[in-house]
């Protein structure tokens, strides 16, 4: 007799394909450069043809605003780099089972730091730190601002882990430390990372901000345009931060994609 041929289960559909991205991550995954790129040409363009006066010339000659990129660049890397260094390991420990009962009073801490005024928050911690820098003070602050996004994701994403999948590695013999960084942190990685993006597109914002305590960043192109009455200045540094705001974000999101564990 012949073999009898297996039939799929019902309702079974087709097998995931791995590495496979949706229409829409593909669009955001490849159309996010090309913006960036086509808005700067464009910003490059207008700055070429445009006709300014000496005191607009001056606020974005090209020197000024390699600068002022460089700045806002490092504020916005060295206090993502504080809020993912204490947000994921912090997340952690409110997920064990002792310091559990803690959660909700650190994430309502957290969530009370993002809720104050950003400018009055660099303001007053300027004015509280007066011995600090500019540059350490607006770190500082910026750090306070976005660790609330990175600290609730990894609180979620390692809360929404099934338990069995814990209990079967430490089937295996896993230790707590091993389960965690072989189960549970890669199981809750992409939920962490959504966090980490949004945080940086909050601190890449607020860090406009700090130019008002001699921080540097972009902030002095928009404060020069207001307070100068030079609206081509105040235009051209909000779009700039703009299109750095879009290509952190993506930076985020292929961060995302490569570190994400497969399968998930």
């Amino acid at each position: 007799m012949d073999a009898p041929i297996e039939q799929p289960a019902v309702g079974a559909g087709p097998a995931p394909r791995r590495g496979r991205l949706s229409g829409g991550s593909a669009i955001e995954l490849f159309g996010i450069p090309i913006l960036v790129v086509v808005g700067f040409l464009l910003y490059v363009w207008w700055r070429q043809t445009a006709t300014l006066d000496s005191i607009e010339a001056s606020s974005l000659d090209w020197s000024e605003v390699r600068l002022e990129v460089w700045q806002h660049l490092k504020l916005t890397v060295v206090a993502s780099l504080v809020v993912v260094a204490i947000a994921v390991p912090l997340g952690v420990l409110l997920t064990r089972p002792r310091l559990r009962f803690l959660a909700p009073a650190v994430v309502g801490v957290a969530n009370a730091g993002q809720a104050a005024p950003s400018i009055g928050l660099i303001v007053l911690l300027f004015m509280w730190l007066s011995g600090w820098s500019g540059f350490w003070v607006a770190i500082l602050a910026l750090a306070l601002y976005g660790i609330l996004p990175v600290l609730r994701n990894t609180i979620t994403g390692l809360q929404g882990v099934d338990p069995t999948l814990v209990e079967a590695g430490r089937g295996l013999g896993y230790s707590g430390g091993s389960v965690l960084l072989r189960v549970e942190l890669p199981l809750a990685l992409p939920v962490i990372m959504a966090g980490i993006r949004t945080s940086l597109v909050l601190v890449v914002g607020t860090a406009a901000l700090a130019t008002f305590i001699n921080a540097g960043g972009m902030g002095g192109m928009i404060t020069a345009g207001i307070t100068l009455y030079r609206y081509p200045v105040m235009v051209a540094g909000a779009v700039l931060i703009a299109l750095l705001a879009l290509l952190v974000e993506w930076v985020g999101r292929v961060l995302e994609l490569l570190v994400r564990p497969k399968g998930i």
